[in-house]
């Protein structure tokens, strides 16, 4: 590819010893069923399918047969998936949403679509001219729009205002308002009337993740967010994310990320997001 910051792998053969953590998004396409791990949760899938990582989160395959993926990955400097939202909103729905599958199940016609638009793709790669980096862009938001219609379709997302009586859609809505100042699992049980036994059990059915899990991955998350889309320097991210000091703050994510929040900003960058606010503040 012309381009380093985009890289397309037709047929790449994965095993039990293959595992992927880049600063690169990935989108891998399998045709089949598969049985993988994203950050050490577990997930099976039947049918042809896509599936999403962000930077340095971890896959890892468990299929004993050998599987034959497409891969596209691309870093945030080619294609700033924040900063593109408003033609298509795969931010939360392909990838950063910690309450959904990283996966989505596409048709036949979808599969065979994307199979295509991948081609050209790799075809432009062998170009030298500088003008095709523009079309690259083009198929490669053609395939976010894709794949983000065909999630919003089969899927159900959460709502800001859920039902009293829906505990998990009310688990979500609580973490989203309260992770910065609390990071106990007793706090979410207590809110819904439940032990934190029985919370936990009900979390962890609905999820495959229990509810610690979850409170460290939507903290990571945000960390992810403000180390990415601003200028702040990670003393003052540590601090707005409440905790006591910068290197307690390193230690939590690297235990959550495998690298640390200086790494993970040098390798994936600052968004042009970030550049543009500078650039006209409020």
């Amino acid at each position: 590819m012309f381009d380093s910051r985009i890289k397309i792998n037709q047929f790449q053969s994965f095993t039990t010893a293959t595992e992927i953590k880049t600063p690169y998004y990935n989108i891998i396409m399998v045709d089949g069923a598969s049985s993988f791990s994203v950050d050490f949760t577990q997930y099976e899938s039947t049918g042809r399918h896509l599936l999403f990582l962000a930077p340095y989160q971890c896959l890892s395959w468990h299929d004993s047969s050998t599987v034959f993926a497409n891969i596209i990955q691309f870093h945030g400097d080619f294609y700033c998936i924040e900063y593109h939202k408003k033609e298509v909103a795969c931010n939360g729905i392909l990838f950063n949403n910690i309450y959904q599958q990283p996966f989505v199940a596409v048709s036949d016609l979808v599969y065979d679509e994307i199979s295509t638009i991948i081609q050209k793709m790799q075809i432009l790669g062998l170009s030298e001219l500088n003008s095709d980096i523009s079309i690259v862009k083009s198929y490669l938001q053609l395939i976010l729009a894709l794949c983000s219609k065909e999630k919003l379709l089969n899927e159900t997302y959460f709502v800001k205002e859920p039902a009293k009586h829906d505990d998990i859609l009310n688990f979500q809505f609580l973490l989203d308002k309260h992770f910065l100042e609390s990071k106990e699992v007793e706090f979410y049980a207590s809110k819904l009337c439940l032990s934190k036994d029985a919370f936990s059990k009900k979390i962890k059915k609905n999820f495959g993740k229990s509810p610690s899990k979850l409170i460290q991955e939507r903290i990571v998350l945000e960390a992810k967010k403000l180390l990415h889309l601003t200028y702040k320097p990670i003393k003052i991210i540590a601090s707005e994310l409440n905790f006591e000091d910068e290197f307690y703050f390193s230690r939590y994510f690297k235990k959550g990320v495998g690298v640390s929040p200086k790494k993970f900003r040098e390798d994936v960058g600052i968004s042009i997001v970030a550049k543009q606010s500078m650039q006209n503040p409020i």
